[in-house]
């Protein structure tokens, strides 16, 4: 019985300094960072079309973005809205830039939060402006 009683004692012990060692393991843990911001280096463009559920009223749409949070969590920290336009007989077009590493918050917020107002599209988009601004200041020029 005094064996018992010393290995059940030994074992208790061991346990209860593994789980205090787990407890101050876990409250050393850093804090998350800040969401990463969006460089040349790092940043991509996403086109996401949220179209509309056209079987049901918008005030029953609205409604369940307000109940799942959409512009609570959308777009995520670290994400910059480029445009956000209402396409009529589509939904909204939105054009994000964000560091790729942000990419999976952003399906996540979408998967969350829009869906069942929304169907969903994305397209991975760049910034043309500038290299056809080039093109038309090349051919334009007086020669």
């Amino acid at each position: 019985m005094k064996t018992q009683l010393k290995s059940l004692l030994i074992s208790t012990v061991l346990l209860s300094t593994f789980i205090s060692a787990g407890v101050n393991a876990q409250s050393k843990v850093p804090p998350i960072a800040k969401a990463p911001v969006a460089t040349p280096d790092n940043a991509i463009m996403l086109t996401v079309f949220l179209k509309h559920d056209q079987s049901r009223p918008l005030s029953e749409l609205r409604a369940q973005l307000a109940k799942q949070e959409f512009y609570k969590v959308f777009p995520p920290e670290g994400v910059e809205v480029v445009s956000w336009n209402i396409t009529m007989g589509i939904g909204q077009v939105v054009v994000l830039r964000l560091p790729a590493s942000r990419l999976s918050a952003v399906n996540l917020a979408l998967e969350n939060s829009a869906w069942g107002s929304y169907k969903t599209e994305f397209f991975p988009t760049y910034d043309f402006r500038e290299i056809a601004q080039a093109e038309i200041n090349k051919v334009r020029q007086p020669q």
